[in-house]
Parts: C-alpha cells; structure tokens; sequence
C-alpha cells in the first residue's frame, strides 16, 4: 500500500509538530535494540536528521522511496548503512534503526488517524528499512572484498634475498586467485630489480597436490619468459612423497630441500661464496 499526496502530507505535518517528543522516543526505541553500542547523543542526531529527511520527503508527496522528493532520505539513509557497516554492527541493527520510526510514530498519533493511514506510512517507513539493509549489504561486500584483496597482497611478499636474488615464500593454500597474484608481483619484482633469479619457497604450503604444482608451474614459466631462473626450496619429504606418486614433473627446473640451500645454489651459479 502506497501513501497518497494527502496521507503524505498529514504524517509531514505530524512528524515536524511532534518533533522533539518523535525524535526523543525514536531514539530510546533505537538505543535499546543497539545495547549502548553508540552514544545517545549519536544516536539522536542520527534520528534527528532522518526525521528530517522524511518529513522533507513526505511534503514533497512522496508516495515511495524512488521519488525525487525522497532524494535527500535515501542519501541519508546510504550514509547510515554505510557507516553501521564500517562500525562493526549488523544488517538487522542498522534497519531496525529505522523500523523503530514506526514505533515512535504510533506513540504520537491521535484519535483521529486511520487505521489505513498508519498502514500505509508503516509500508513507506518498511521501504525505507529495506533500501538501508540492500545499502549494508553492499558496502559490507565491498569492504570484505577490500579486506580480501589486502590479505592476499600480505600474504605473497616478494622480497630480495641478495642481489640479483628475489623469493617469494608461500604461505598456505595456493590457489587460482592467489597463484595469479604471486606470479603478477613475481614478475613485476623481476623488471623493477633486474633480479635473474627467484627463489619459489613452498616450505609454508601444507601440502602439494596437482592443482598447486600447475600454478608453480606456470609461475616458472612467466619467470623464464623474463629472463629469470626459478629455483623452487622447500621440499620437505612428506611433499616429495606426493609428487612422486602424483607423477608431478618438475623438469629442468632446480628443487632445494630449504630456503637456505637454494640461496646457496644461486650464489654458486654466480660466484659468489659467503664466508
């Protein structure tokens, strides 16, 4: 059921003649479901503003949230998904936020509103709740995929081991995803040192299967297309036992026990010896 021009109208002029009665039990209905995880200041200026933001949207007749009347409220209503979502809290706290409008709306209504009234405002205000839970959602998903993307990065360091000398130690699973970051800051490590060696060290990866012999593979492979040796360290016996019975071919490509052989493997090809 959607608000007429008139019912708009009479819940605009309701909500600015209760203002401060609206917004102090609007806030108290809000604190409580919140369990003063937000300030009771907060929380009133944040009621505050969407009173506003409504009461601008009902006189503008706004019979749903899509009206132009109704911009401000949405904007508004975004920012608080936003930041709830940033904050920590969840979907459900957030709409409940403004669900409670509802509460404190029929707190304040006279003998003299209907009961299709109060039903239709109740839907516009559900509306409203409805487009700051999609707003959550879609922010939530946006800084999962930040956090993500970060914890990737961290997770496939390349540094440089000696000059001339780059690794990339592998820590946990490798997969598709992160296969592709390991071999797209390989290589760009690569041209930014000039480096004609990398040491691949697996000895975090907890096991080695195909799928994870594919991927160092094809990391070998781009190394050599840019003119870099791959050694690969870390070869511990319970991993050499499986590619030897998965059948796994490592070719011509050098296999070190651990991190240090292999650094020694590289000074040699070089001629360099430590003392």
């Amino acid at each position: 059921m959607t608000l007429s021009a008139d019912e708009a109208a009479r819940f605009a002029a309701l909500l600015e003649e209760h203002e401060d009665t609206l917004v102090a039990a609007w806030t108290d209905r809000v604190a409580t479901s919140l369990r003063g995880r937000l300030s009771q200041a907060e929380l009133r200026r944040q009621t505050s503003e969407l009173r506003r933001g409504f009461q601008q949207a009902l006189s503008g007749a706004a019979q749903d949230l899509s009206a132009e009347s109704a911009a401000e409220l949405r904007a508004q209503l975004s920012e608080l998904s936003t930041n709830r979502a940033r904050q920590g809290f969840s979907a459900t706290e957030t709409a409940v936020s403004v669900i409670a409008l509802k509460d404190a709306v029929l707190g304040i209504l006279g003998d003299g509103a209907s009961l299709r009234d109060y039903v239709a405002f109740s839907s516009f205000v559900d509306e409203a709740a409805l487009f700051t839970f999609d707003s959550y959602v879609r922010v939530r998903e946006e800084l999962i995929a930040d956090q993500a993307e970060q914890l990737l990065e961290l997770s496939t360091p390349v540094v440089k081991l000696w000059e001339g000398v780059v690794a990339v130690p592998l820590v946990g699973t490798l997969d598709s995803a992160r296969a592709q970051v390991v071999m797209e800051r390989l290589l760009q490590t690569l041209v930014d040192t000039g480096s004609p060696y990398a040491i691949i060290d697996i000895t975090g990866v907890p096991a080695v299967d195909t799928q994870v012999a594919q991927h160092i593979l094809k990391t070998v492979v781009a190394a050599r297309l840019m003119g870099a040796d791959c050694i690969i360290s870390g070869i511990r016996p319970q991993i050499a036992q499986t590619i030897v019975a998965l059948g796994i071919e490592f070719g011509d490509i050098a296999t070190k026990a651990s991190l240090a052989d292999a650094l020694r493997y590289v000074l040699a090809r070089t001629n360099k010896k430590v003392r």
